[in-house]
């Protein structure tokens, strides 16, 4: 009973002491807040646009028929890649070649009469300088034989003619490329030059891409090469986006631009062309190009360092010499990947808050740490003495209550 007093007494020096020493020592200020940083370069910024396309092939060729006959046969295997010049279809032939004999033989009968004349001609040449024939006679004799070459000449042609309409009687693909479906089968009757074609080759590869661009883009982007401020290659290389959303793993390059402006649209037709070694990419396919535009020198912030005042503007936090906080208000013109490129209210050499914001109070010191694109982690609050002290002093009655 008696050690109730003196822990009694025990407990309120203690307590005075610890007043005592909290007045002699006061609390100090707390140490700044830790926010993470970049320092802004200047730097080469790709421009790109992303436009709407649609794929073309290269080269269309529609088959039809420059002769009229019946067909015997079907070549090629409709889908298949046929080469330029090699046979599509095959008509009947027997006319055109009974035609082709006719025109040999009177070729034939030609040079047989031509030579006839020459020969004469030449004997009245002589017989006129002895005065045998008359020159009347003469004159009739070289008309003669002049009149049975231009007949060899003419029946030249007509041979030429039917060797052609023989040869048209053997259908050809005019282009190498990919054979459609075909709309005419053996037996059916064909007629020179007839509306319905035969079939379709297309060209795949390479293939072509139409892009369109509006016309107030398309004149900003010539202004800016043209001050200076855009720098542009002569090859202009572009990237596609597949309608499933991949990614098309061979690069194209514009290949022109149209020179005039569609009433309706407003827009410009680009064209790029691309590899299509795997036959990809099908005419009528719908894309999104990807269009590098050039070159420009500025500076690139990340879109997390940005946030919008009530007024709407864009504010970023920058420190000052002094580690102070300073909000600017910045204008932007694109995104490029998870950046911003600014064009007012930042420069290089600028120290921009990315991390930390809520702790960038506009006028406070905080402590600048290198970002290196980790999530800064709050330190946990290190443990007092006196909270140790307090802790232990706690723990000491409860043991000694238990070791009662």
């Amino acid at each position: 009973m008696q050690r109730l007093p003196y822990l009694a007494s025990a407990l309120v020096l203690s307590s005075l002491l610890s007043a005592c020493g909290s007045q002699e020592a006061p609390a100090s200020a707390p140490p700044p807040a830790e926010v993470g940083i970049i320092t802004l370069k200047a730097q080469a910024i790709d421009l790109t646009t992303t436009l709407p396309g649609r794929v073309t092939a290269f080269q269309t060729a529609e088959v039809r028929p420059q002769v009229g006959g019946i067909v015997k046969r079907r070549v090629y295997a409709e889908g298949t890649e046929v080469k330029a010049g090699s046979v599509l279809y095959e008509l009947d032939p027997a006319t055109y070649q009974a035609a082709y004999a006719s025109a040999s033989a009177s070729l034939a009968k030609a040079n047989a009469l031509a030579k006839q004349a020459k020969l004469i001609a030449k004997r009245y040449e002589g017989l006129v300088a002895i005065k045998a024939v008359s020159q009347q006679e003469n004159d009739d004799a070289q008309a003669s034989a002049a009149q049975t070459q231009a007949d060899v000449a003419l029946a030249k042609a007509a041979l030429d003619k039917a060797r052609i309409e023989l040869n048209y009687t053997r259908i050809t693909s005019p282009i190498s490329g990919r054979s459609g479906k075909s709309s005419v089968t053996a037996g059916a009757l064909l007629t020179a030059n007839q509306v319905q074609a035969l079939t379709t080759v297309v060209q795949l590869d390479p293939i072509y891409v139409d892009m369109t661009q509006s016309s107030s883009d398309f004149l900003a982007l010539k202004r800016a090469i043209e001050q200076g401020g855009v720098n542009q290659g002569k090859r202009i290389p572009v990237k596609l986006t597949l309608s499933d959303g991949r990614t098309y793993e061979h690069a194209g390059s514009v290949a022109f631009s149209e020179s005039t402006v569609d009433p309706s649209t407003n827009s410009i037709t680009l064209r790029a062309q691309f590899p299509n070694p795997d036959g990809q990419l099908l005419p009528g396919l719908f894309v999104q190009a990807e269009v590098a535009q050039g070159q420009q020198q500025g500076v690139l912030a990340p879109q997390r360092a940005l946030s919008r005042n009530p007024q709407g503007d864009a504010t970023a936090m920058v420190l000052d010499q002094d580690n102070n906080v300073q909000p600017r208000v910045v204008k932007t013109s694109r995104a490029i990947g998870d950046k911003w490129q600014v064009v007012e209210g930042l420069q290089a050499g600028d120290r921009l808050v990315v991390d930390g914001l809520q702790k960038a109070r506009p006028g406070s010191v905080v402590k600048p740490v290198p970002f290196t694109g980790d999530q800064l982690v709050e330190k946990a609050p290190a443990k007092s003495d006196e909270a140790d002290t307090a802790a232990e002093k706690t723990a000491a009655p409860s043991a000694a209550k238990k070791a009662e």
